[in-house]
């Protein structure tokens, strides 16, 4: 069986990779099979210094946050993330957390949680933040994004409240780590070549800054458990 035979399906994302590119090598970020709780995360957060002070990486960056939100469920923590539309101007398409721009005058857990009643309908009292994670920057979007932590007490039955979302669904981590789900690819040609993670879903594909978010909770999560 050859390894795309072996893959997951990964739904219909179009990728739009560049003329010059070659899949990586690199294995998933945490040991397969993974049970992880939203409390054994919440204290892999816990303690660890705040990331740096929202500020543009470069001069023209736009203030993001994104809500990082998680429930347990049958397969121990699941995470929720969201289909954006494909009439966006920006990662049309593409899997993604509840997040936008930072206002003038509002923090980044503010922003978070208001975008995240704003595209699917979570009441920002449900939530309680629990952590952050690695601060990013998006290449397309020019947006600098600040990954923001944060609980529910269950699978809530969340859906699109906007018309920038078309999907919205609870992902158990452990899917995130399947032999059949992760893969990396490298885009470009030395010096200036990059790498990009991916998971295949059943029915998505999960890469770009999302995946790079998930990368660093799982390997938090794993560290934790060495």
């Amino acid at each position: 069986m050859t390894d795309q035979e072996s893959r997951r399906a990964g739904g219909a994302q179009q990728i739009p990779r560049p003329p010059a590119w070659q899949r990586g090598d690199l294995a998933p970020p945490a040991a397969h099979p993974l049970t992880v709780t939203v409390d054994a995360v919440a204290g892999v957060l816990a303690g660890l210094p705040a990331g740096p002070p929202v500020a543009p990486a470069f001069p023209d960056s736009r203030n993001s946050a994104v809500l990082v939100v998680l429930a347990d469920g049958a397969q121990g923590a699941e995470v929720l993330l969201t289909r954006r539309s494909v009439h966006l101007r920006h990662h049309k398409g593409e899997i993604s957390f509840p997040g936008g721009r930072v206002d003038r005058g509002e923090t980044s857990v503010e922003a978070a949680l208001r975008e995240a009643h704003e595209e699917v309908g979570l009441d920002p009292v449900a939530v309680t933040v629990i952590g952050e994670l690695d601060h990013l920057n998006t290449i397309v979007s020019n947006s600098y994004i600040v990954p923001v932590v944060g609980r529910v007490p269950s699978l809530l039955p969340l859906g699109p409240a906007s018309p920038e979302v078309e999907r919205v669904f609870w992902l158990p981590l452990a899917e995130l780590v399947r032999p059949d789900t992760y893969r990396t690819e490298i885009w470009g040609r030395d010096p200036t070549d990059r790498l990009l993670h991916f998971f295949e879903l059943e029915d998505e594909t999960v890469w770009g800054a999302t995946a790079n978010v998930l990368i660093d909770l799982l390997g938090r999560v794993a560290a934790a458990a060495r």
